[in-house]
């Protein structure tokens, strides 16, 4: 499947939150409220990036980036997530496809760096990283990483836009 990779816009919304609902439906560490975390980063004027994969005429994929604050004052960082795929199209690049524009676009924007919580193995190839200089409490350490942009990397506890609270 040929897929093209454009930013969200009106009218996309049924189709980013079904999606959403249906890509962490099984997920075994998903709370179940993903869709709905979007739909309130988008009320809340949160969103920072909302991007969208489609592909056979149809949105197959979705990816968003928020702004966070770290306690020692950086600015220009950003949470990454959620990011979802169909689940029968699972494997097929199309995650990865977004993830990597999301990251060039927000570069581009000047981005100093990129926060999430996932799978290291996933999210390593890249170049997140597990900082323990950086923190979000709660979740196993291992899996709250960063990817440094520009600058130094940031120190402290990062606090997620009130959506994902």
């Amino acid at each position: 499947m040929s897929i093209s990779i454009r930013p969200e816009r009106p009218g996309d919304e049924r189709a980013i939150h079904s999606l959403t609902e249906a890509a962490f439906r099984t997920q075994p560490h998903s709370d179940g409220t993903e869709q709905d975390v979007i739909d309130r980063l988008r009320r809340d004027g949160d969103l920072a990036l909302s991007l969208v994969a489609e592909g056979d005429g149809r949105i197959v994929g979705h990816i968003a980036f928020s702004g966070v604050k770290i306690a020692d004052g950086s600015r220009d960082w950003y949470g990454l997530g959620p990011v979802s795929v169909w689940p029968e199209l699972h494997g097929k690049g199309i995650g990865s496809a977004l993830i990597v524009r999301g990251i060039a676009d927000l570069k581009d924007r000047g981005a100093r760096g990129m926060v999430l919580l996932g799978n290291p193995e996933y999210y390593g190839r890249f170049g997140f990283e597990h900082d323990p200089s950086l923190e979000f409490p709660g979740p196993p350490a291992p899996y709250f990483q960063r990817l440094v942009l520009a600058d130094e990397p940031p120190r402290g506890i990062v606090t997620y836009a009130p959506a994902f609270y």
